[in-house]
């Protein structure tokens, strides 16, 4: 037997497994590193954040991403040079993440990366009958498992979409294993880029979760930010706080057919993004209203669709108990515009479940990895948008 296969098998069974979960999200913040330690799989996994911490990237770096980032024409040169600067730039990330720490890379079992999105394609979006879903995410495994020595997973996205799904989302296999609780129903409610939530009932049947897009999180705020403000996000929601809604805006916002389509369902920052904000203040002929008043009105329209989706599940007076995860998590007129969109609901965060909620993740993709290397495909019953699979390619660090 190949020595690093009988490595491979030799982690697989051990008690306890030390798993470096990595996300880097369509706000590309930094690469989130979330050092785990797993044991048991299925129903029985264990799951404990030992260390976690988010590597900053450079400026240079993040608008060498951002040249390939979501772009229908790109250079094909640069997305290929991107695939290996984005895993080096990673792996030395993870390597310096370690020597903080004070673990040796060898103590490591496995590596669970999620590359960097840089473009989402479900047909839903393409709207191409010729052509499948697709999505793609770079950063390439076999750069990370050779500059960290560490076997690493990667690429998770792809089995998904092999075995009928969008590509995404994927936490509803982590928040699964993670959070589900009996006598409970739970909401698991992301707000990245994008906002998801996944659906986890009480009664622990697994024909009865779901997860799904909802919309845009932070991707259009931050984006504005961007372009007006020089800032990479609006932190404490301080220039939201200080405009005003225009509802004429919002209600051109609240106008795609995305927001009808049925769930499980997929979106990005292909559809939501500054082209999408630009088309709508000319419907509403909103051109000219103050900066501060596009902020606050993006941060109503996040609210608004995230509200909508958890009403269209549970009805008007949705009474759901919310754990909140992600950056948007942070802003406070977002999180006030839910409380009042969802009066009857409790909000709280993965923290009180245990999980950091900035940490979550990656977390969740150390998960996947877990169920990949010692698991097995849990069984959704087989329903549109949430194959049963173990997902995750294998890259062996010699």
């Amino acid at each position: 037997m190949n020595k690093q296969i009988q490595n491979l098998y030799l982690k697989a069974n051990k008690a306890e497994r030390l798993i470096i979960g990595l996300m880097s999200g369509t706000s590309m913040d930094g690469l989130d590193i979330a050092l785990c330690k797993v044991s048991g799989s299925g129903a029985e996994t264990d799951i404990r954040v030992l260390e976690f911490k988010t590597g900053d990237f450079t400026a240079d770096f993040r608008e060498k991403v951002k040249a390939v980032f979501s772009k229908r024409e790109a250079d094909l040169q640069l997305v290929c040079l991107m695939n290996e600067l984005i895993a080096d730039t990673h792996a030395e990330l993870i390597n310096t993440a370690l020597k903080e720490w004070g673990y040796k890379n060898e103590e490591i079992d496995f590596i669970a990366s999620h590359g960097q999105t840089i473009f989402h394609a479900p047909k839903s979006l393409h709207k191409m009958e010729d052509y499948p879903n697709g999505t793609l995410q770079i950063g390439d495994g076999d750069h990370i498992a050779v500059k960290t020595g560490i076997i690493t997973l990667s690429d998770f996205r792809q089995k998904h979409l092999a075995a009928g799904g969008e590509g995404a989302p994927l936490a509803v296999y982590g928040d699964y294993l993670i959070f589900s609780k009996k006598y409970e129903d739970r909401v698991m409610l992301n707000i990245g880029g994008i906002a998801n939530f996944t659906y986890l009932p009480g009664n622990l049947n697994a024909d009865e979760i779901f997860s799904t897009d909802v919309g845009p999180g932070n991707t259009l705020m931050d984006q504005f930010m961007q372009q007006n403000f020089k800032q990479f996000y609006d932190k404490d929601g301080a220039v939201g706080l200080s405009g005003n809604l225009n509802e004429h805006l919002l209600n051109a916002l609240l106008k795609n057919e995305f927001f009808d389509a049925d769930f499980p369902k997929t979106t990005g920052p292909e559809l939501f993004n500054l082209n999408y904000l630009f088309a709508a203040q000319q419907v509403s002929a909103t051109e000219n209203i103050s900066q501060e008043d596009v902020m606050a009105t993006l941060c109503h329209f996040s609210a608004k669709t995230i509200a909508n989706a958890i009403k269209r599940c549970f009805g008007l007076d949705a009474k759901a108990q919310v754990f909140m995860s992600g950056g948007g998590m942070h802003n406070p007129l977002l999180v006030k515009l839910l409380k009042e969109e969802l009066p009857q609901s409790q909000f709280a965060t993965t923290a009180d479940l245990g999980i950091n909620p900035d940490a979550k993740e990656a977390v969740l993709f150390a998960v996947l990895a877990n169920e990949s290397i010692c698991g097995a495909p849990i069984n959704f019953g087989g329903r549109k948008g949430i194959p049963s699979v173990c997902m995750g390619k294998i890259s062996l660090p010699e």
